[in-house]
């Protein structure tokens, strides 16, 4: 369930990875694409492939403030649970606030055979903020959903962050996050890495994951996750 935005965590895991605009530069419309690799796809903490994950997605925006987006990825979900890949739909706007750069958006998530009654689409909407504090980034984050994965009821995720530079190609990012559901299914999740541009349009990034209830499965155990991002 990937979050494709503009929040700081998007920036840092493929930092100073920006997208080439396939328009002219007067143009106000702006497309770019991105593919990845990594050892483990894992979302809020929890992994979504349990093993080696591939993605892409297509991004549009108008006047640097509009955007929309859709992005794709395999998916496991263990025995029982035959969906293939999670696509996601995703628009918002950007606007500035003074020093602060806001992200209000909304988001579908969508299985690809998914089993009949599992419920696991569901729409979420977010309101991000992230501001410069010196050489360093800090951000925060608010995502709901009326009707969260799985049917299981109102979800609310809070998440603060934070990214600095700590050498030309270099930086170091961390998460503390919370995801509140109503029919349980609540924990606390954290992260830790460092991202490096390979190239302008190549970066990789090694991160520790791991969450507080290990109690919910293996899915919710810590992990260490390598990950290479391009954007063109």
């Amino acid at each position: 369930m990937k979050t494709l935005t503009t929040t700081l965590m998007a920036a840092a895991a493929t930092i100073a990875m920006s997208g080439a605009a396939f328009a002219q530069d007067e143009s106000p419309l702006d497309i770019s694409f991105n593919i990845g690799a990594a050892t483990d796809y894992v979302w809020r903490g929890t992994s979504q492939t349990d093993g080696p994950q591939i993605s892409g997605g297509i991004d549009a925006t108008v006047g640097g403030l509009v955007y929309a987006g859709t992005w794709i990825s395999n998916v496991d979900f263990g025995t029982g649970n035959d969906t293939d890949f999670e696509l996601d739909l995703y628009a918002g706007v950007t606007p500035q606030l003074g020093p602060v750069s806001l992200d209000l958006g909304i988001l579908y998530y969508g299985y690809i055979n998914a089993p009949t009654g599992s419920d696991q689409d569901f729409i979420e909407f977010k309101l991000t903020g992230s501001v410069p504090v010196g050489p360093a980034t800090l951000g925060a984050g608010v995502y709901w959903s009326d009707d969260f994965f799985g049917g299981s009821g109102n979800a609310t995720y809070v998440e603060l962050n934070g990214s600095v530079p700590i050498a030309e190609k270099f930086t170091v990012s961390a998460a503390v996050g919370h995801q509140d559901v109503d029919y349980d299914g609540d924990y606390t999740t954290w992260n830790l890495g460092v991202g490096y541009a390979l190239t302008d349009y190549l970066g990789v990034d090694l991160r520790y994951h791991d969450t507080n209830e290990h109690d919910y499965g293996d899915l919710y155990e810590g992990r260490v996750v390598l990950s290479l991002t391009a954007s063109f």
